[in-house]
């Protein structure tokens, strides 16, 4: 018999805990997302990730390393090459990448722009690395008067297009990134395609909750394909789905902001008796992390500490809850990109032992291991359960 019939999978989009050995060669030395944020803002308060042993992981300003937290602690490494969204995702997942997606600091080149503006019978505005808050403001009045879209990236393998939902429609927005998604392939095969829908008047434009990415698919099976070939339920909340390109995914369900992100992963374990629930939350990293923000990220890691006592109050006897992110983004730097960092490992549940200290797992990979062993899903992928580690000697089930 199994040792539990569900896992509730939470990451927190970015919310590193300092940086890797190799951060140097990714220029990120010295970052410490949660940690530097702390001292930001003169320390945090976050009385429920501290209960469950967040502040066991590293020292963080405000956050009390407690003698007996409820649930097993520990910190991730990244093995994949780079530090992008859909990377610590996959990896989080049992896909270990060799190689980093690419990237265009400079643009992408004319033998990809040109067959895209063929395809989409129009040409383009921008094509340079950009904020996304910042282009729309640049170019949303030529945007206005052209009807052309925004392509744009940013340190991340991103190809994005941004359009006033008045002047290109939100489907016909979805129809160019599918085009620009059969394009980019081969070396070109950037993890992302984003649509960036946006509304309001020059001066005033503000990006809507309709963004969609569209990934690439995973290279090879991850441990939610093999979950649904399992027989269990899968439900992606928020951009998981987008991050796997809807593969191994049962249910999908979209979120307006990571408040709502958690009240719909509440409402998935109301609705879902057994499998997995797996679900982001991306404003920490989208709306305060890449625009240097600590204040807002503080802000919003409050908030979402002061939610997830639903989630734990939802728990059911035989339920995992892993808290986790995919990379950093530390919002004290001078750079807007993301991180390479450790990432931190919280584990909860009415059945695991509390005050387990997991240590620094070798990848991230390990989640997928342990929600397999967990789930009794045959996985033969990467990682290591520490689904012993969580019940103890002698106690599993």
């Amino acid at each position: 018999m199994s040792a539990f019939t569900r896992a509730i999978i939470i990451v927190l989009d970015s919310a590193g805990v300092g940086e890797l050995p190799d951060a140097g060669a990714y220029g990120d030395e010295g970052s410490s997302t949660i940690p530097h944020t702390a001292e930001a803002v003169g320390g945090l308060h976050l009385p429920t990730l501290e209960s469950l042993g967040l502040g066991r992981i590293v020292p963080i300003r405000g956050v009390v390393p407690v003698t007996h937290p409820a649930g097993a602690f520990g910190k991730l490494t990244e093995r994949s090459a780079g530090k992008d969204s859909t990377t610590g995702h996959w990896e989080l997942m049992g896909i270990i990448l060799e190689r980093p997606f690419p990237t265009y600091p400079n643009g992408f080149p004319r033998d990809l722009i040109e067959p895209f503006e063929r395809e989409i019978g129009t040409k383009v505005l921008g094509n340079y690395a950009a904020s996304g808050t910042e282009i729309i403001q640049q170019l949303g009045p030529e945007h206005l008067r052209t009807q052309r879209p925004i392509v744009y990236t940013s340190a991340d393998s991103v190809f994005q297009i941004a359009a006033h939902e008045d002047v290109i429609p939100v489907p016909r927005l979805y129809e160019m990134c599918e085009i620009a998604r059969r394009i980019l392939t081969g070396e070109h095969s950037v993890s992302r395609v984003i649509a960036r829908p946006f509304v309001g008047a020059p001066g005033a434009f503000k990006r809507t909750d309709r963004r969609r990415d569209f990934s690439l698919p995973p290279p090879t099976p991850t441990l939610l394909d093999d979950a649904v070939q399992a027989g269990l339920t899968v439900v992606g909340v928020g951009k998981i789905p987008d991050l796997f390109a809807g593969r191994g995914i049962t249910r999908s369900v979209h979120t307006h902001d990571d408040l709502d992100g958690i009240t719909q992963t509440v409402q998935a374990m109301d609705e879902t008796r057994e499998g997995i629930i797996f679900a982001n939350l991306v404003d920490l990293d989208t709306k305060f992390g890449h625009r240097n923000d600590p204040h807002g990220y503080a802000a919003d890691l409050t908030s979402i500490d002061a939610k997830l006592p639903a989630i734990l109050e939802a728990l059911r006897p035989k339920d995992l809850l892993m808290v986790t992110a995919d990379h950093g983004n530390d919002p004290t730097t001078p750079s807007t990109d993301h991180s390479r960092e450790y990432v931190p490992l919280l584990i909860a549940g009415p059945g695991v032992r509390g005050g387990v200290d997991l240590g620094t797992r070798r990848t991230f990979a390990d989640v997928g291991a342990t929600v397999a062993e967990a789930l009794g899903v045959v996985w033969t992928g990467p990682g290591e359960s520490v689904l012993n580690l969580l019940l103890g000697v002698g106690t599993r089930q």
